[in-house]
C-alpha cells in the first residue's frame, strides 16, 4: 500500500481526460497533475525540445514524491519513449495500452491512428500495433488543429469549426473503412462526439487516457502500491501559465469544479 500520489503530466489540458479516468477507476488515489500550458502544443516542436520538456515535467512531479509518473501526452509518449528508463518510479505512457486495446477491438484489421504531427511522424502507434499483430493495416493521420480547437473550447457536437475540421482530417480514414480509431492525443476525447458522428457508430474510438488509466491501475496493483485508504483521494493541479484560464477549462474537462485548486510553477527550474 502507498498513499503517495500518482503524477500525471501533459502539454496542456488534454491529460485531464486521463485524470478523469484515474479518478473513476481509482477514486482513493491522490494525484498531482502538471499541465505545461505555457509551452503548449508540443506536437509542432523538435524531438530534442520535446524530450527536454518531458524530462522537466517528470522532474517536477518527482519533487512531489510521486509513486508513479504517467505521460498523458501522445507527443511525449511517441518521441521520448525512453523516459521511463531514467525515472526511479514506475512509469507508463499512452502508446502500448492504447495499441493493445485497438488490436483487441478491430474486426476487419484496419486501424486508424490520429495524433499531433510529432506523434504521427514517429509512427510509434503503428510500430506497436504491428509488433502485436503484423497482419493489421494501420492508417495514420496528423490532426494538428484538434489541440487548439479543444483548448479554445470549440468542442460542442454542433460546432461548425469542430465539424469541418474533423471532416477535413478524417475523410481519408472513413474512405479506408477503418473500424477502429485510436485517439492518439489525450485532448481528442473531448471531440469524441464530433468524431463519432462523422465516422459512424460502427467505428470503435479508443480513448488513450482511459486505456492508460486502466493499465496504471493494474501496474500499481502488481507492485503493491495501490492506496487502500477508504477516503476519496485529493488532486493538486499545477500549470506553467495563467491559473485562471486553466481553472475554467479544467472544470469542463473533469466535469467537476476545481475552484482555485491550481498553482503556477516555473517549469524552467526543473
Amino acid at each position: 500500500m502507498s498513499i503517495q500520489p500518482i503524477g500525471v503530466f501533459d502539454s496542456g489540458l488534454g491529460g485531464l481526460t486521463a485524470v478523469k479516468q484515474l479518478r473513476a477507476i481509482m477514486p482513493h488515489e491522490n494525484i498531482v497533475y502538471f499541465g505545461d500550458t505555457g509551452r503548449v502544443p508540443y506536437g509542432n516542436r523538435s524531438v530534442a525540445t520535446i524530450r527536454k520538456y518531458a524530462a522537466q515535467d517528470a522532474n517536477f512531479l518527482l519533487s512531489y514524491n510521486v509513486k508513479m509518473v504517467i505521460a498523458a501526452c501522445g507527443t511525449v509518449s511517441s518521441t521520448a519513449s525512453d523516459l521511463g528508463e531514467k525515472l526511479p518510479v514506475p512509469y507508463t505512457n499512452v502508446i502500448a495500452p492504447s495499441a493493445r486495446a485497438a488490436v483487441e477491438a478491430t474486426k476487419n484489421g484496419k486501424i486508424g491512428v490520429i495524433g499531433t504531427r510529432a506523434t504521427i511522424n514517429s509512427s510509434a502507434y503503428k510500430k506497436e500495433i504491428e509488433r502485436i499483430n503484423g497482419e493489421i493495416r494501420v492508417y495514420q493521420k496528423e490532426c494538428p488543429l484538434f489541440v487548439p480547437i479543444v483548448e479554445e473550447g470549440f468542442t460542442a457536437p454542433d460546432d461548425m469549426i469542430a465539424k469541418l475540421t474533423v471532416e477535413r482530417y478524417l475523410n481519408v480514414l472513413r474512405e479506408e473503412k477503418v473500424d477502429t480509431i485510436i485517439l492518439g492525443c489525450t485532448h481528442y476525447p473531448i471531440l469524441k462526439k464530433v468524431i463519432g458522428d462523422y465516422v459512424g457508430m460502427d467505428v470503435r474510438l479508443i480513448d488513450s487516457g482511459k486505456e492508460t488509466a486502466i493499465h496504471a491501475s493494474k501496474l500499481l496493483k502488481e507492485k503493491g502500491l495501490l492506496n487502500e485508504n477508504p477516503d476519496e483521494g485529493e488532486c493538486k493541479f499545477f500549470v506553467s501559465d495563467r491559473t485562471e484560464d486553466f481553472s475554467n477549462l479544467a472544470s469542463r474537462f473533469l466535469e467537476s469544479n476545481i475552484g482555485d485548486n491550481v498553482s503556477h510553477v516555473d517549469i524552467q527550474h526543473f
